[in-house]
């Protein structure tokens, strides 16, 4: 997303954790680029970055909150409860924290878009991912009411639902990904659909039949489906 809106007079701002990555992708792009290196979850870190970003740079016309985690969990496992937190905390809490540390200054400017992340995998509970699931489907519900209540002052809200991408994330599956995107093609799909303003937008076209199926499939019909899902696997690093 930061190489395809990168160009001479763009203002960036980048929060991730792992500052050698930050800085390498800062060096490669043009216009003025500030980078934050801390943890999504860490809402003190994120709240200062935005305010010296704002300093800055003023009201951003654009803010994509695209930090997320993903693991293998089992929901009759006591010991994945705690992956189930962090999940919780960088996909929701930090996506949160994200578009609201900057919504009150595009409020006051009267312009700009947030976007949040979600996934097609919010739309069931899929087995073997509840976690990722249940975090994508609050982020889903979240950004709905964000939308509601910005309503009216100027500024944009736009949920993205993505089936499967080609980063890291998703390379350590070992199963068949249909449909899948590469990181670079994702970022123009998800850049149409910000200009556009659209309220949900999935992405690719192919994932919105996918999770039209999803959303409207009886239980038992899901039920069936599901149990021959391959899963994540449970021992990444969060």
């Amino acid at each position: 997303m930061a190489r395809h809106y990168a160009a001479q007079d763009t203002k960036i701002g980048l929060f991730a954790r792992r500052r050698e990555l930050l800085e390498k992708l800062a060096a490669s792009l043009p216009g003025r680029t500030a980078i934050y290196a801390g943890d999504i979850a860490d809402t003190a870190a994120l709240e200062a970055a935005a305010k010296d970003f704002l300093a800055r740079f003023g009201a951003p016309d654009l803010v994509v909150a695209n930090a997320g985690i993903s693991i293998g969990t089992r929901a009759d496992a006591i010991a994945d409860a705690e992956k189930l937190r962090r999940v919780l905390d960088v996909n929701v809490t930090g996506m949160a924290a994200t578009l609201s540390a900057f919504a009150p200054s595009m409020r006051a400017a009267g312009r700009g878009t947030l976007c949040g992340i979600a996934s097609v995998a919010g739309f069931r509970g899929l087995p073997g991912a509840g976690a990722y699931s249940a975090s994508k489907a609050a982020a889903r519900t979240w950004l709905e009411a964000l939308r509601v209540e910005m309503a009216g002052c100027g500024v944009s809200v736009v949920t993205i639902c993505p089936g499967y991408i080609d980063t890291p994330m998703t390379q350590v599956n070992k199963y068949r990904m249909p449909f899948i995107l590469s990181a670079d093609e994702a970022a123009r799909c998800f850049a149409r659909a910000i200009a556009a303003k659209k309220r949900l937008a999935v992405i690719p076209w192919q994932m919105g039949l996918v999770s039209l199926l999803l959303r409207t499939a009886p239980g038992w019909l899901f039920d069936r489906f599901a149990r021959r899902a391959p899963r994540k696997p449970r021992d990444l690093p969060l």
